[in-house]
C-alpha cells in the first residue's frame, strides 16, 4: 500500500506493542492508540514502516497494519 506524507490513516489491526518514533525508540503499550483512531502520516521509513502522529504520540507502524481514511 502506498502512503504519502500528510495523509490520514488509522490502525486496522491490533498491535502487540507500539514503537516510538524517537532517535532512541522505545516500546510502549498498545493501549495508547485505539483501533480505528485516525492519525497523520509524518514520514515513510525503510522496511515498510510509516511514521504516524496519533493523539498520544508519534509511532512507527508497519504499513500492513494501517488503512487509509477519507
Amino acid at each position: 500500500m502506498d502512503f504519502t506524507v500528510g495523509e490520514k490513516v488509522a490502525l486496522k489491526v491490533p498491535m502487540a506493542f507500539l514503537k516510538t518514533s524517537e532517535p532512541m525508540p522505545m516500546l510502549r503499550p498498545p493501549d495508547l492508540v485505539a483501533l480505528e483512531e485516525v492519525g497523520d502520516v509524518l514520514g515513510i521509513r525503510p522496511n515498510e514502516y510509516i511514521e504516524v502522529k496519533f493523539r498520544r504520540g508519534t509511532f512507527l507502524i508497519p504499513a500492513s497494519n494501517l488503512g487509509k481514511t477519507n
